[in-house]
């Protein structure tokens, strides 16, 4: 069974700075682009970062210039660096990733559990 296993999440002051990593296990044919997600207000859950197979990366406006987010195909694991975190980026960050289990199954989406980041003094 293939699973995104999160982790890194935490308690972090105001201004500090937090790494959070997504590891896919199991067995697949192919990982796309890989993302994180966070609950917005009116939204189930919002886009925070994402990035594809290639390497290019979007993001939210709210956390441009002060997250980042990479991956290593290698290790199939995705990581979101995230620094001058504020009060207002506390949530449960949820790690997805769109994937094909095999080469006649259609791509779909993957989540993780979730990692809990509070930012708080």
């Amino acid at each position: 069974q293939v699973q995104l296993v999160e982790s890194g999440g935490g308690l972090v002051q105001p201004g500090g700075s937090l790494r959070l990593s997504c590891t896919t296990s199991g067995t697949f044919f192919n990982i796309y682009a890989m993302g994180w997600f966070r609950p917005a207000p009116g939204k189930q859950r919002e886009l925070v970062a994402a990035i594809t197979s290639s390497g290019s990366t979007a993001y939210a406006d709210s956390v441009k210039g002060r997250f980042t987010i990479s991956r290593d195909n290698t290790k199939n694991t995705v990581y979101l660096q995230m620094n001058s975190l504020k009060p207002d980026d506390t949530a449960v960050y949820y790690c997805n990733a769109q994937i094909r289990l095999d080469i006649v199954t259609r791509p779909g989406d993957l989540w993780g559990q979730g990692t809990q980041v509070t930012v708080s003094s």
